[in-house]
């Protein structure tokens, strides 16, 4: 006697094509690939490796902010102090290392710590006391924000050495040039992307922002993790910090000031949920790269600054709904 019935496994696992459709950074990709699309056909300039590499370069920094803000997004955190952070331990390290107070390295290195330690402060408040992460990166953002401004003394920080504005020169690829950090900003994601996917420690983050009581009864030691996740989201915003130096060539107090909420834009639009527990630091990038691509190609087309920061608000609150109506039906 002969069967019809399907083999087992393809019973059990959905289509490749299903599986792509309905992953978190599908629909953001398609709406990077639209936009391209779109500024291609309305602009002359848009579709050029010259093009491509600035909006990198402008993304970069933002983008990087971005990784940070995932690790904590995926907990079902949020940390609006990131931009102040990367503000202060940017004055740190240009500061240090133009009055010769320490090596140019040296300074790099304490700049990367003072950030690490202000994310280790987050975590600490959010997980020991314990108070809403919200509240506790906000009264940071002021902290980090006046610290800022008092050791500047209000001054841009300029005659920086070689090794802080490294990350800013370029090498040829093709016929366009590529900076340094812009090669550096990819690493980091590529990096971030595979402990996430591909490790225990990924497993792990996404399982407390799947839910807190089950992870720990999974054996997962939620609060070592928790505050280890600011912390590492601190050291991450140094390298932000280190890359914005790069890219300006100063050490300037008034940087950073809205870009906590672009790193958040990035994270939403890229398919992370505000909830936690899902996401990809991919789809961060393809976030950052979204607003990057609408505010370069309306740039070129001569739209007024003020109406690509109105569109990158409806994309956001598109992205949000869109998860919204997402989880309620997986709820179902």
């Amino acid at each position: 006697m002969t069967t019809t019935t399907a083999p087992y496994a393809e019973l059990q696992s959905p289509p490749l094509a299903r599986r792509l459709l309905s992953a978190p950074t599908a629909g953001p990709l398609a709406a990077l690939v639209l936009a391209c699309a779109f500024f291609t056909f309305t602009t002359d300039t848009f579709l050029s490796g010259g093009n491509f590499s600035l909006i990198i370069q402008q993304v970069m920094v933002v983008g990087t902010l971005a990784i940070g803000q995932t690790l904590i997004i995926l907990t079902a955190g949020i940390d609006l102090s990131c931009g102040a952070v990367m503000a202060f331990g940017s004055i740190t390290m240009a500061r240090l290392a133009a009055e010769g107070t320490v090596p140019p390295l040296v300074a790099v290195a304490l700049g990367l710590a003072v950030c690490a330690a202000f994310g280790l402060a987050n975590g600490l408040l959010v997980q020991l006391i314990p108070l809403p992460p919200f509240i506790v990166t906000l009264g940071m953002l002021n902290v980090a924000f006046a610290l800022t401004h008092i050791y500047s003394d209000e001054q841009t920080v300029t005659d920086l050495p070689g090794p802080l504005t490294f990350l800013g020169g370029t090498f040829p690829l093709g016929d366009t040039d590529v900076t340094y950090g812009s090669v550096l900003a990819l690493a980091l994601f590529a990096l971030f992307a595979h402990l996430l996917s591909r490790t225990a420690w990924g497993r792990h983050v996404y399982a407390l922002g799947n839910g807190r009581d089950a992870a720990r009864l999974n054996g997962i030691r939620t609060g070592r993790l928790n505050v280890g996740l600011y912390a590492l989201a601190g050291l991450v915003y140094g390298i932000a910090a280190l890359l914005l130096v790069s890219r300006t060539g100063v050490g300037d107090p008034q940087a950073g000031q809205t870009d906590n909420l672009d790193s958040i834009t990035a994270v939403v639009l890229g398919g992370t949920s505000l909830f936690g527990g899902r996401g990809s630091v991919l789809g961060s990038l393809i976030g950052a790269l979204i607003v990057g691509v609408f505010r370069n190609g309306l740039q070129l087309m001569g739209v007024a600054s003020i109406y690509q920061t109105l569109i990158t608000g409806v994309l956001v609150i598109l992205a949000v709904t869109v998860d919204q109506i997402s989880r309620k039906r997986a709820s179902r």
